[in-house]
C-alpha cells in the first residue's frame, strides 16, 4: 500500500471543499506569552463533527465507485463520525464498531444521528477493530480502516495546506497521534512544501504504542492501553501511517493524561477553546517542550512560530464535569 502522493492531497482538497469549511488558524496572545513562542490554534474543532477527521472521511467516501456499498469501520468516535458524514453526503450505508467500555457516549449518539448503525463490542478500540473486519470478510462489506487509507490520509493532510498558506513561515506544526493519520499527513505536506518545518507526534504515555513503533521501527502491539482520552487510545501502529512517520517524523513527545488535562484547561481559560483529550496533547507537548526542557536533544521551540492543532473539541460530560472539580 503506497501512502498518498502531493497531487493526492491537492486533489483530495479539491473535493471537500464543497462539503467543508476552511477552519480558522488563529494566534494565541496569552498561550504565546506562557510558552514563549508564537502559538497558533488550527481550530478544527470548528468542523461539523468538531473533529479533523472529516476531511478524510468525506474524501475517502465520496470516490468510493460501488453503488449501494455498504462501508464497515471501527471508532471509538471521531473516525466514525467522519465516515458517517460522508456515509449521509453520498448516500452510503455506514455501520460503527466502538468498543463497549470507556466509550465517549456523545461521539456514539452523534454517530448515530449522523445515519450509521453503531454496534458496541469489546474492552477497547482495537477488541472493536479485530470485530469489524471479521463482520467485513464475513459479509462482503467495504471495510474503511482507521488508518490504512491513502484516501483518508490525503483528507486529512488538508489540514497542513491551510496551515502553510495561512503561516507561510511556520517553524513547526504539532499533532496529536492516534492512528497517526494527522501527523502523517502534515509531514507528507511539510516534506513537499518546507522540509525544514519541524513536524512533532504527541501521544499519551498511557497508551503509547505509536511511540514505541516509531522509536523501535515495528508494528508490534503495546501490551497496555490505559489513557482516559478515547482519541489517542490505541494499543496497536498501523503499517501506512507509520511507515510515513519512520521517514518524515522529525519528533515524536510523550505526555501524561494529567498534563493534557492540563492543557484541556489552559485552553479554555486562556484561548477560550473547548478540547478533547487528543485536541489538547499538541499544547501539552508545547509546554514540555517550552518550559521543561525534556531532553536536551530537543531543539527550542522559544521563539519560533508553532502551530499545534486543536483536533477535536468532542470532550465528554463527564470529563469535562471532571475537570471542573479540579479546579
Amino acid at each position: 500500500m503506497l501512502p498518498p502522493t502531493f497531487a493526492d492531497i491537492v486533489s483530495a482538497r479539491e473535493f471537500i471543499t464543497p462539503f467543508l469549511p476552511r477552519t480558522p488558524l488563529i494566534r494565541s496572545e496569552k498561550l504565546s506569552q506562557l510558552l514563549g513562542c508564537d502559538y497558533y490554534l488550527k481550530l478544527e474543532n470548528l468542523q461539523p463533527v468538531a473533529a479533523f477527521k472529516v476531511r478524510g472521511g468525506v474524501n475517502l467516501v465520496g470516490r468510493i465507485q460501488e453503488e449501494r456499498a455498504t462501508l464497515i469501520t471501527a471508532s471509538t468516535g471521531n473516525h466514525g463520525q467522519s465516515i458517517a458524514y460522508g456515509g449521509r453526503l453520498f448516500d452510503r450505508r455506514v455501520i460503527v464498531y466502538a468498543p463497549a467500555e470507556n466509550v465517549n457516549h456523545g461521539k456514539i449518539q452523534a454517530m448515530r444521528n449522523l445515519g450509521a448503525e453503531v454496534r458496541l463490542h469489546g474492552h477497547d478500540f482495537d477488541e472493536a477493530r479485530l470485530e469489524t473486519e471479521r463482520v467485513a470478510r464475513d459479509e462482503g462489506f467495504r471495510y474503511v480502516h482507521s488508518a490504512n487509507e491513502p484516501d483518508l490520509i490525503a483528507g486529512v493532510a488538508t489540514i497542513a495546506l491551510e496551515i502553510f498558506e495561512d503561516l507561510p513561515d511556520v517553524n513547526a506544526i504539532i499533532a496529536p497521534a492516534g492512528g497517526g493519520s494527522c501527523a502523517s499527513g502534515c509531514c507528507l505536506v511539510a516534506n513537499r512544501l518546507n522540509p525544514e518545518v519541524r513536524v512533532i507526534a504527541v501521544q499519551s504515555a498511557a497508551a503509547p504504542a505509536m511511540w514505541h513503533a516509531w522509536h523501535k521501527r515495528t508494528l508490534d502491539p503495546y501490551p497496555t492501553m490505559e489513557t482516559q482520552h478515547e482519541g489517542l487510545a490505541t494499543r496497536v501502529p498501523f503499517e501506512l501511517t507509520n511507515k510515513i512517520l519512520w521517514e518524515l517524523l522529525n519528533e515524536f513527545v510523550l505526555v501524561t493524561d494529567e498534563e493534557i488535562n492540563a492543557a484541556m484547561h489552559l485552553l479554555a481559560h486562556e484561548a477560550k477553546q473547548i478540547a478533547e483529550g487528543a485536541g489538547a496533547a499538541p499544547l501539552a507537548a508545547a509546554v514540555k517542550l517550552c518550559q521543561d526542557q525534556v531532553a536536551a536533544a530537543n531543539e527550542d521551540l522559544r521563539g519560533k512560530k508553532v502551530v499545534g492543532i486543536l483536533s477535536g473539541g468532542n470532550i465528554p460530560p463527564d470529563h469535562l464535569r471532571y475537570l471542573r472539580s479540579t479546579e
